[in-house]
């Protein structure tokens, strides 16, 4: 199974770049954050036409959140239970015996402002669904934008960021607590080349210089992560004209161990 995780920072304006990756890659499951759409807005027939089921949440020109998969998903969810909350942030589906959430963590900010306040206040809730989830699906994968670079490694200056919104220590915390809960970070699994990121700033010419953060996450329940074969980060997209300023990560997962172990 293979399955994606993407920022497309507006579906509307990145509608054909989904649509020619999804040809050139076909992934089981794409996770795709920041659609920034209504719900009746969603391109749910063009997504069909490629042979992909879409289950969305939305809102005007903010957050939104959609998982394109090849078959249907079961036991959707579209919020954090008992959160009172109005931004369009999360989705889950469960397909097969695999649970996929897909997140849109609060970016925060800073570190003085109230949206910060919200971004913990939403990770620590987000945590304490995720404890329930696990213990009715162990087969499940947590993924999206996270807004938070784990460690220094995951950031292209870690002195020009120390204490600031997306590597501040309490963000790391939380990022820490949820892997606590029984996931591991799959991109850190493999061998992975040094400075890789997920995020690059428009301005500066933060993607050609490579002044990127990964901040974009693919975190697997114990289960998964003992069958998972590879995952790795796809620059393709960010190379192309008027881009998200986000990049795909992919992760393929095994059937079962033999398989896993026979791939490796």
């Amino acid at each position: 199974m293979k399955i994606v995780t993407w920022n497309v920072n507006s579906l509307k304006v990145r509608l054909p770049q989904v649509i020619n990756w999804l040809v050139a890659h076909q992934p089981d499951i794409l996770c795709l954050q920041e659609t920034k759409l209504q719900d009746e807005f969603f391109p749910a027939a063009e997504i069909a036409a490629l042979g992909y089921q879409s289950v969305y949440t939305g809102q005007k020109m903010f957050n939104g959140v959609a998982l394109l998969s090849k078959q249907n998903g079961a036991d959707v969810v579209t919020a954090i239970p008992n959160l009172d909350d109005s931004q369009k942030r999360i989705i889950a589906a469960t397909y097969e015996d695999v649970r996929v959430v897909c997140v849109y963590v609060p970016n925060g900010e800073s570190i003085e402002s109230d949206k910060y306040q919200y971004k913990l206040m939403w990770l620590d809730a987000l945590n304490q669904w995720l404890s329930k989830e696990l213990e009715q699906y162990p087969r499940l994968a947590l993924l999206g934008d996270f807004n938070i670079a784990p460690e220094d490694r995951d950031v292209h200056d870690p002195d020009l960021w120390r204490g600031q919104v997306l590597c501040s220590e309490s963000e790391r915390n939380a990022f820490q607590e949820l892997l606590k809960l029984g996931f591991v970070d799959s991109f850190r699994l493999f061998d992975q080349p040094d400075k890789s990121y997920t995020w690059w700033d428009y301005r500066m010419l933060a993607f050609r210089r490579n002044r990127g953060l990964r901040i974009d996450h693919i975190m697997l329940s114990n289960e998964l992560a003992s069958i998972c074969k590879s995952c790795m980060i796809d620059k393709e997209p960010r190379k192309l004209e008027r881009p998200s300023d986000h990049t795909p990560v992919i992760v393929e997962i095994a059937q079962d161990l033999e398989q896993a172990r026979s791939c490796n």
